[in-house]
């Protein structure tokens, strides 16, 4: 059965739309009591039907906390709000705390008039799209409330969980003094790291850390005032970001998107690095030391073959999973595997956080950069990246794609052209109204001209006008 209101990441859409309004959350929070009632997951030991709430920066985060939060209360949950927050953190104190579920208010890099929930089970990972369906099942009549406010009292607050999560993640680079003897203890003493914290959930998090470690920090996105999240910052948005590098002379920059669950560097020079390269130089890294679990990276089908080669040639192999972090985080326990993400930025290094982090992902390649004493530019290399061009063209419905003729058709005619040494990839995006298109092989030129094909064929299926 297909989800209605869920897509990739939580529901997500415009606030004031047909699911991302207070309504609308206070019955998505009370179907998710009912669905942890039924499921036993909100028994009875004391303590252990607390609920854990959060937000992003937007202006309309507040609003929908409070409702998810009165929603879950009515069906006899507690709910707790650790205010603004990265989602990573607050995954992390799901796990830590023995919560029952934690719910985050956040669009992640959709833009400020977006607003979204996303639901985290015990462990601190995603509900399945199994147990998103049961939520789901539960709701009673969602659709009449559609776009009806309501002003529900906001939870009891905490503000200690931030603070344990910067003190946790400071911790995880090595002292100067295991690296090099007589040298000062903070590792990042004398680096200039550019961040762009996208005027999102991060702004109070990652600077902190990076300061304690002994970086200079120069800030970007770092000014959030509830309507600017992502608005030309961030990871989304990495121009300024590499242009700064360059103009102050930077070790590194890192972006992260509004919720802090995803990060893109860009190295010395300001070229940017995308999470396909940050995933390869952990894994390559780590299987020259022995240390990848199960030799394995797992990735989505959005990764370049790239990846695959690289880590192929360093003894390791590559998993490959649906677009979705939640789904590499699944494949990944299957599997035993401790390292997986996306090319977008999510990286998820389950021996440290049990979601996509970030800061995690930046500071687990700084960690390369001292031990190696390599610049980032030089560690990039490990990687050959196909030549592969996506674009995403907006649409107003999504049928199917087994029932577009053209989009099929044309889809089968370009992977017999590209043999065994490409790919061609159509589908829906998750969290917005549009088909994303990618071709992947080994001559440029060639790869432009079927995508240019493959445009023109979804441009018959599902004409712009």
């Amino acid at each position: 059965m297909k989800r209605k209101y869920f897509g990739t990441d939580g529901v997500r859409g415009p606030y004031g739309g047909p699911v991302a309004n207070a309504a609308f959350a206070r019955q998505l929070g009370a179907a998710a009591g009912r669905w942890l009632g039924a499921s036993g997951k909100g028994a009875s030991e004391a303590g252990k039907t607390v609920v854990l709430t959060g937000r992003d920066t937007r202006w309309s985060g507040p609003a929908l906390e409070a409702a998810v939060a009165a929603g879950l209360a009515s069906e006899g949950f507690a709910p707790v709000s650790l205010g603004v927050i990265p989602t990573p953190a607050l995954a992390r104190a799901v796990r830590t705390e023995g919560a029952v579920l934690g719910v985050v208010i956040t669009a992640s890099h959709n833009p400020a008039a977006d607003n979204g929930i996303k639901f985290f089970g015990p462990a601190g990972v995603k509900l399945t799209d199994g147990e998103e369906l049961q939520i789901e099942a539960r709701l009673k009549a969602p659709g009449s409330l559609a776009g009806i406010e309501m002003d529900e009292a906001p939870p009891p607050h905490r503000t200690d969980a931030v603070n344990d999560y910067i003190q946790a993640v400071a911790l995880l680079l090595p002292s100067r003094e295991s690296l090099s003897a007589g040298a000062p203890s903070a590792p990042l003493n004398g680096w200039r790291i550019v961040l762009d914290t996208a005027n999102g959930a991060t702004c109070v998090t990652s600077p902190v850390v990076l300061r304690t470690l002994g970086a200079t920090v120069v800030g970007l996105g770092d000014s959030p005032n509830g309507r600017n999240i992502n608005a030309g910052v961030g990871s989304e948005h990495p121009e300024a970001l590499c242009a700064t590098v360059r103009e102050v002379g930077a070790r590194l920059g890192i972006a992260h998107d509004g919720d802090g669950d995803r990060c893109v560097l860009c190295d010395e020079g300001g070229d940017l690095l995308d999470g396909d390269e940050i995933l390869t130089i952990l894994a390559v890294h780590a299987l020259r030391r022995s240390a990848l679990a199960k030799n394995t990276l797992v990735v989505t089908v959005q990764s370049n073959l790239g990846v695959d080669a690289a880590v192929q040639a360093a003894g390791g192999r590559v998993l490959r999973t649906l677009v979705g972090d939640r789904y590499v985080s699944e494949c990944m326990g299957a599997e035993g595997a401790m390292l997986g993400g996306e090319s977008s930025g999510h990286v998820i290094c389950a021996e440290v956080s049990p979601t996509g982090d970030g800061l995690v992902a930046a500071l687990k390649v700084i960690e390369v950069m001292l031990l190696t004493a390599q610049p980032l530019s030089e560690l990039r290399r490990v990687l050959r990246k196909f030549p592969q061009l996506a674009l995403a063209l907006p649409v107003k419905e999504k049928p199917p794609l087994e029932s577009l003729p053209t989009v099929q058709a044309t889809t089968r005619a370009l992977e017999s052209e590209l043999g065994g040494h490409g790919r061609v990839l159509v589908r829906y995006s998750g969290t917005e109204p549009k088909i994303r298109l990618l071709v992947e092989g080994e001559n440029a030129a060639q790869v432009q001209s079927c995508l240019d094909r493959l445009k023109a064929a979804v441009r018959v299926d599902l004409p712009a006008d």
